[in-house]
């Protein structure tokens, strides 16, 4: 499978569109949106087109003037925990995300960070594929949409995941060689 015939639907009639048969070909290349781009399409793949009805949908149900939660975490080793706790929950539950703020992670880490995650996607893309895996099981994962088998339209995303969930004891050898120091 050629990463371009992922983005070959932009040409074909509504009749022939078969979506699940479209994102499994752009899941088996493995190289995400990035690997889109890299190829050089010139369509944005049908898969991340949104139809008009669901845009309208979805404008219809957001309020105006509608500002992604904050949520503080000071005071979360005291007595605001419980309510720490239920401002993420409600941020999630209507958001999807939210900004948190006095987490305590210095600025020149979250740059780091950032550039260590800008050098994992920027890498060959053979070396990203080692960490592709929709295998919630595995502690790092690299993937194109969580819910790309399931969602309505995908978006135009990909995603590293270092889950600190999944076990407690993480190897750093799992991590990505680029980024895997200031992991």
């Amino acid at each position: 499978m050629d990463i371009s015939d992922a983005s070959r639907t932009t040409t074909q009639t509504v009749t022939d569109y078969d979506r699940a048969k479209e994102v499994q070909a752009f899941d088996d290349t493995k190289a995400g949106v990035k690997g889109l781009v890299d190829a050089g399409i010139v369509n944005i793949p049908r898969i991340f087109i949104r139809p008009p009805e669901e845009l309208v949908e979805e404008l219809t149900s957001h309020q105006t003037n509608s500002q992604v939660p904050v949520i503080d975490l000071d005071g979360v080793r005291g007595n605001k925990l419980e309510e720490i706790v239920d401002q993420v929950r409600a941020a999630a539950e209507t958001w999807g995300f939210f900004q948190v703020v006095n987490h305590g992670i210095p600025l020149n880490v979250l740059e780091e960070i950032i550039e260590g995650i800008r050098k994992f996607n920027e890498q060959d893309v053979e070396l990203k594929k080692e960490f592709y895996t929709r295998d919630r099981a595995r502690n790092v994962r690299f993937n194109s949409n969580f819910d790309l088998h399931y969602s309505r339209t995908a978006n135009w995303r990909d995603t590293l995941t270092i889950s600190a969930l999944a076990s407690t004891d993480l190897d750093p050898n799992e991590y990505p060689e680029v980024c895997r120091y200031i992991i």
